[in-house]
């Protein structure tokens, strides 16, 4: 079994795997490699992708996008995020975010985060025929423990075995140092849909070693679409859920556009597709719009490179990541910051989970790009404990290289304690109270000694996802106590359980819902086709072949509407015997244009005209082009 590489990305996410010595990305039915990390939750199940990002503001009140910006949060943390992005959170449930979803249960980021990662897990089975052995998952450099926690969790519930989690600038480094074959001192500059990290890294006989990261987890393409939007729309904030979800639509297009040309349009829409009004935007006017935006990169960099103790001469090369680095302002802007051009040569949106994609195959033991290659990454932001008087005594500083350990040994303060309570924080700040909470835990059953005398060793351990292990021992008496630190505001163990047994327990259900929908679709479409070629051709048939088409097309029609997924069988029969009965007509239609298109014409000519090249392939339309940049990430 092959093993997989996972960019889970703010706005689209790719999956890719090492076959014949080379990375690339596995591609949908459409030839796409992108896939909108977009999910709509309807009666019949989940739709995510293309269809759920396109059709968002019709269903904006169960269509969600972006909530990589949410994972292991806390609410109390993501108020303005849920206000920008229309979400209305779960008041009743403190611990963590949870959505409020029209017709459905309140969603969790976490579970939407699933519903992306099974979609992409199916593709990798339909790929390869077959299940993958395991996943690198890509994360934000500056993704906190909790938020690190939340990916392996949303991955489990996908049914995927997490291998590592890998921060992406390295992966983008991966990719970047395997297919160049280069050494020296390189900065990523990876700016993606929701989230900016810069690492600064050294690249050297086959040793990947991260130096230092610094970066935004709330920085991102999103803001540009907002700024945009705002720019054209100053109302913006008062208009309705689909409105607005309308007009950030249109503005993330018109971006998208003028990376390559001067002047696009923003439409303003009501949110059922009818257009209202268009406003006309240059690329000063967007540039004038994401300035402030673009500029917040700067400090990231700059502290980046102080972290690593070098100055932006020592770079011996820039590389660019996520689709936001397409606008070319970003890339002005890293230029200067770095004093040279940034390297493009690799595609910005799938770098990432090419890089992820060849660190799986070098997990397998047998990989056939660097069997010998050795990463060595660093953790973002510094780990500590709160001691007495509430300020932080930090066991492991930010950019020290993982896998990692650090111990400390500390006393009691009150005659005759018998109990001490363990708070884990991360961030940079001297007091507890100003970085992030990871959770709390007691070591119980001291000997009731006097303050001063016991003596408690506590050992942190951070693994090679970045993920903290805790534990605490009284060395008198031998008593200890250990913790995998949890996000405080993510899933619980026995909440995973439920809905992994839920998911196991409604699988056969789940699938013949699918099946029923899947086939009055097809049935749908079915119908659709015949009353064209009814209403263009009927006259070409007899009443007596008119009448039998007709009435197994009124049953089809009347069955495919049923929500009983034991109707299924009977609206595919009824599409069969439909298929059946009208094939003849089918014949006689293609029969009789092909009569009209050859008759005193030439071949090539016609070929032509009816979009085929000399060899009879079909030449691509013009909305070929169209499409493929529609999938693309800024």
């Amino acid at each position: 079994m092959a093993n997989i590489g996972i960019d889970l990305g703010t706005t689209n996410s790719l999956v890719a795997v090492v076959m014949g010595g080379k990375a690339r990305c596995l591609l949908d039915d459409h030839a796409k490699s992108m896939l909108p990390s977009v999910v709509r939750y309807d009666a019949g199940g989940p739709v995510v992708g293309k269809e759920a990002l396109d059709e968002a503001p019709q269903f904006a009140a169960r269509t969600f996008s972006s909530t990589k910006r949410f994972m292991g949060r806390a609410p109390a943390d993501c108020g303005a995020d849920a206000a920008l992005f229309r979400y209305t959170m779960d008041d009743s449930e403190p611990r963590f975010v949870r959505f409020l979803c029209e017709g459905h249960a309140p969603v969790t980021p976490v579970e939407v985060a699933s519903e992306v990662l099974k979609a992409l897990r199916a593709r990798a089975v339909e790929c390869l025929f077959g299940e993958p052995g395991g996943a690198v998952i890509t994360v934000p450099a500056y993704f906190d423990d909790a938020q690190r926690q939340a990916t392996k969790d949303a991955a489990r519930l996908a049914g995927l075995e997490v291998l590592r989690l890998l921060n992406e600038p390295t992966a983008a480094a991966i990719a970047y140092g395997l297919d160049q074959r280069a050494s020296g001192k390189f900065a990523v500059y990876d700016l993606g849909g929701g989230t900016f990290d810069v690492s600064i890294l050294d690249l050297n006989d086959g040793i990947f070693q991260v130096l230092s990261t610094a970066g935004d987890t709330h920085l991102g393409g999103d803001d540009f679409d907002r700024a945009l939007a705002q720019y054209v729309v100053p109302d913006l904030a008062a208009r309705s859920n689909a409105e607005a979800r309308a007009i950030l639509a249109a503005a993330e297009r018109c971006k998208r556009e003028l990376s390559d040309v001067e002047i696009s349009e923003v439409v303003e829409s009501d949110g059922s597709g009818t257009s209202t009004r268009s406003y006309a935007v240059t690329r000063v006017d967007f540039e004038e719009a994401i300035l402030p935006i673009v500029e917040r990169t700067t400090r990231a960099c700059a502290q980046a490179l102080t972290d690593a103790g070098l100055t932006a001469k020592d770079i011996d090369a820039v590389v660019l990541v996520g689709g936001s680095t397409r606008v070319p302002l970003v890339r002005e802007h890293v230029a200067a910051l770095f004093g040279r051009e940034p390297f493009c040569d690799l595609n910005p949106d799938e770098v990432v989970a090419i890089g992820a994609a060849m660190q799986a195959d070098i997990l397998t033991g047998s990989s056939q790009l660097a069997d010998d290659l050795l990463l060595l990454d660093v953790i973002p932001l510094s780990l500590g404990l709160e001691v007495m008087g509430g300020v932080v005594e930090k066991f492991i500083p930010r950019c020290s290289p993982i896998p990692m350990s650090a111990s400390q040994t500390f006393t009691t303060h009150v005659d005759g304690q018998t109990g001490i309570v363990l708070h884990l924080v991360q961030g940079d700040r001297e007091l507890a109270s100003d970085n992030r909470s990871l959770g709390r835990f007691t070591l119980k059953g001291l000997p009731g000694l006097p303050a001063g005398i016991p003596r408690i060793k506590v050992d942190f351990l951070v693994d090679a996802d970045g993920i903290l292990h805790v534990s605490a021992k009284e060395e008198f008496t031998g008593i200890e106590a250990k913790i995998e630190v949890k996000p405080s505001y993510g899933l619980s163990e026995d909440e995973i359980e439920v809905m992994l047994e839920s998911s196991i327990d409604n699988a056969e259900t789940d699938v013949e819902v699918r099946m029923l929908i899947e086939a009055r679709v097809e049935a749908e479409g079915i119908l659709r086709a015949l009353d064209k070629a009814l209403r263009a051709d009927r006259a070409m048939l007899s009443e007596e072949s008119y009448q039998a088409i007709t009435a197994v097309a009124d049953k089809l029609r009347e069955a495919h509407v049923s929500t009983d997924p034991a109707d299924r069988k009977r609206i595919n029969d009824l599409a069969h015997e439909l298929d059946a009965v009208s094939a003849p007509f089918a014949q006689e239609r293609i029969e009789r244009d092909l009569t009209i298109a050859l008759s005193g014409r030439a071949a090539d000519v016609v070929g032509s005209e009816l979009g085929l090249n000399n060899d009879g392939t079909k030449k691509p339309g013009p909305g070929a082009a169209a499409e493929e940049d529609a999938t693309d990430a800024r």
